[in-house]
Parts: structure tokens; sequence; C-alpha cells
């Protein structure tokens, strides 16, 4: 029994990238990004629990892929669509169909969805990336694109909501993002083999960071700590 855990935190894994795509279709984009949350969550357990019960294998690895398709490619997609649709219209997408228009902009959003089914597949057949990763992680993606509603919403900052009003600001966000999954960056993943200084304090460094944007600037910190990543990352390259 124990090699079917895996497959079934996997499962809801996908269970909740459905339930936030339903919500993320209805312009509930808050709830959306609470459920991609924690599909990102099962997604991480689902590999711990394969390595510690020793149970791996390829039906896992690709159950897992399918899943995060929806969770971290398809809902984030619909999210940048949603973001787009209100930047250029401000009116729903129910209204938008039932005009019987078609509104070509908002739907460029889902090139993120495009792009992470191309680094998905990449993923699974690249033997590099077995202890860190070649551009960035799809669930990363997702905290990054399911954030910005929350930052809409809880942020008084009115620059930075103005910002995320911004078509032109929307679509840099679509297009640097859809490139940064499948660039040729190298990323550090947070596995620890040991907990030594010289070996790990670029993640500690990343670590302490990201806990004190939390504790100060809270839902605004999550794409500060995905861009951080990112930055600290190739800081952490351009040393070897």
């Amino acid at each position: 029994m124990k090699k079917h855990i895996p497959n079934a935190i996997t499962l809801l894994n996908l269970f909740s990238g459905i339930i936030a795509v339903f919500y993320a279709v209805f312009g509930h984009l808050e709830i959306a990004g609470l459920f991609a949350v924690l599909g990102i969550g099962f997604d991480f357990f689902d590999g711990l629990a394969a390595r510690l019960l020793h149970v791996q294998g390829e039906l896992g690895k690709q159950l897992d892929s399918l899943a995060d398709m929806i969770t971290s490619g398809l809902v984030p997609g619909i999210v940048m669509f949603q973001l787009l649709l209100r930047a250029t219209t401000n009116t729903s997408i129910e209204n938008l169909f039932a005009k019987g228009t078609i509104e070509f902009l908002p739907f460029l959003g889902l090139i993120l969805t495009l792009a992470s089914a191309y680094r998905l597949a990449k993923f699974n057949i690249d033997t590099r990336q077995s202890t860190s990763f070649i551009g960035l992680p799809t669930p990363a993606n997702t905290l990054f694109i399911v954030s910005l509603p929350w930052v809409l919403t809880y942020s008084d900052l009115a620059l930075v909501q103005q910002l995320l009003e911004n078509v032109y600001v929307l679509l840099f966000i679509t297009v640097l993002f859809s490139y940064l999954l499948n660039a040729e960056i190298p990323l550090f993943a947070l596995k620890f083999k040991n907990f030594g200084w010289k070996e790990n304090n670029y993640k500690f460094i990343f670590l302490a960071i990201s806990l004190g944007l939390l504790i100060g600037l809270k839902v605004l910190a999550i794409p500060i700590i995905i861009l951080l990543y990112v930055l600290i990352s190739v800081w952490n390259n351009g040393r070897k």
C-alpha cells in the first residue's frame, strides 16, 4: 500500500488545482490562489513521501507533471487572463462571453500556461535537474502570479496597485516569467544534504531575508521573494 501514498498526495494536488481553476474562471482570484498554494504544498509532500518510503517511480513522475500542469500551469494562466481582462475592459468573464465579442489581449495571459507546459515536458527528460533547477520551477511561477491579486486586495500602496492594474506591466510580467520558466539559468533547490554554512550559505541567506520580508511586508513579500530567489541563484552562479 505504501507505494500508493505519494500518488494519493499527488492527486490531492490535482484536486486542489481543479478547484482553483473553477474559482479563477469565475473571478474569485484570491480563493483560487489559496487552493493553488494548497496544491503546491501537496506537490512538495508527494515527492518527500516518495523519497522517505523509497517508492519513487516513473508513474509517480508522470502523474506529478500532469497534476502540476493544472495547479502550476493552467491556474496562473487563467489568473493572468483575468487580471488583463480587468485592466483592459473592467468587466467579468461572464459579460465578455455574453456579449459574443472577442477581446484578444487578455488571452495573452495564457502564454504562461503554454510556457509551463513546455517547462514541465523539458523537466521530465532533463537529467541535469535532480539536485537543482534549470529555469524557474512552475510552483515558484505560480506563487508569484497568484500572489498578485492578494497584493491588489490587501496592499495599501497606491503605486503597487497602479502598476498591477497596468496592461503593459502585466504583459511584461507574462513575457518575463514565460522566459524564466524555460531559460537556461541554474536555480538552487531548497534541499539540504547537510546544514554546513559553507555549502548552504546562499540558501540560509535566502531563507532569512524571506522571513524578514514576510514579517515586514506580508503578502507583498511573496512576489519579491520569488524575484529574490532568481537573483540569489544568479549571484551564486557567478561565484562559482
